[in-house]
């Protein structure tokens, strides 16, 4: 009997170590928001579902590995409209204001309660954890959980706020940190849609759902529109595929054309390097020879297009000039 109780404890405890909370974003982010628009603390309810399984892994060291999956589906939060209403000074529950807020009088709903402190630790206080053991005994729900919301100012003018999250459940009264999932539209799977959700007992919201149902759900009660976001989701994934590999066709080209250029640029390099070098320098190009020729047909016995030797002072020097054309003068006979 004694080994029974032992391991029954053991898997009670793996299964308190593998249980997770998945919330939605847009449940904390209404809880958030409802904080932000209170002038103190704020507390509420919390309603979704548990699911407990049991599974067993057979792998080549170990025959056969039985442990728990406990998962907690958080589906919507119930405010309470003033603090301490569902409990006294004490801590002790108030059955009847409980029965009346808890939707069409039922609790198999009820998963945990949520508290929003501001400017505070991220830590249980004596009295939250005494209506949570009386909580947990009023709706005989073991599983129990807490969430914590401490919200905080960041910057000293108030424009930006912080607010840290955390989930309890507790076992022998002990309390233990949950882990939180938030699923967001970026992060979402099939598992996380839920079919089944927390009851309302509003008439009109009865009215709206079974007039939009058709819409959305199959007569199978399978989601209509998730599987055509599935089916547009491998469609585009497909062709992302495409495109990946036609820029990775491109890539390699590209590679393909930068090793060439380089290996030409080599090539370049050594046929300039066995040139010698006399035949690389080139003969100096005049330049400007219209107007060179212009200049010494104008002044065809200036010195400075008849030499190139200056002196000090920077006046051209003739080296050779030709004899000037000199007109002969007349023969004069002399007068007798």
């Amino acid at each position: 009997m004694s080994f029974i109780t032992a391991r029954a404890r053991e898997a009670f405890d793996s299964r308190m170590a593998d249980s997770t909370v998945y919330m939605p974003g847009i449940v904390l982010s209404s809880v958030m928001f409802q904080h932000l628009n209170t002038d103190s603390d704020a507390e509420g309810f919390i309603l979704g579902e548990s699911k407990e399984e049991e599974k067993r892994a057979i792998t080549d060291s170990t025959n056969d590995h039985v442990y728990f999956e406990h998962t907690i589906h958080v589906q919507k939060h119930l405010p309470c409209n003033r603090l301490n209403k569902f409990y006294n000074g004490a801590g002790e529950v108030d059955m009847v204001v409980l029965r009346k807020m808890m939707p069409d009088n039922r609790q198999d709903h009820l998963i945990g309660w949520y508290r929003q402190r501001r400017n505070t630790e991220q830590r249980m206080t004596l009295r939250e954890r005494l209506v949570h053991e009386n909580l947990k005994n009023a709706v005989a729900n073991p599983d129990l959980i807490f969430l914590l919301l401490t919200p905080s100012e960041v910057t000293s003018a108030c424009s930006t706020h912080e607010t840290e999250f955390a989930t309890f459940r507790s076992l022998n009264r002990r309390f233990h940190n949950v882990p939180v999932v938030v699923s967001n539209l970026g992060s979402l799977e099939d598992v996380v849609y839920r079919t089944s959700y927390a009851p309302c007992s509003s008439a009109g919201y009865h009215r709206v759902v079974q007039k939009h149902k058709s819409k959305f759900f199959s007569p199978d009660d399978t989601q209509r529109e998730v599987m055509e976001i599935n089916k547009m989701n491998s469609s585009m994934q497909a062709e992302l595929q495409k495109e990946c590999k036609k820029v990775e066709k491109s890539e390699q080209e590209v590679q393909t054309l930068r090793a060439q250029l380089t290996a030409l640029r080599k090539l370049i390099s050594k046929k300039k390097s066995l040139i010698p070098e006399k035949d690389v320098l080139r003969p100096s190009i005049r330049e400007n020879l219209l107007l060179e020729n212009s200049l010494k047909s104008l002044f065809p016995h200036s010195p400075l297009f008849q030499t190139q030797t200056l002196t000090l002072h920077g006046v051209p020097v003739a080296e050779s000039l030709p004899p000037h054309p000199t007109t002969p003068c007349p023969h004069v006979d002399p007068e007798p």
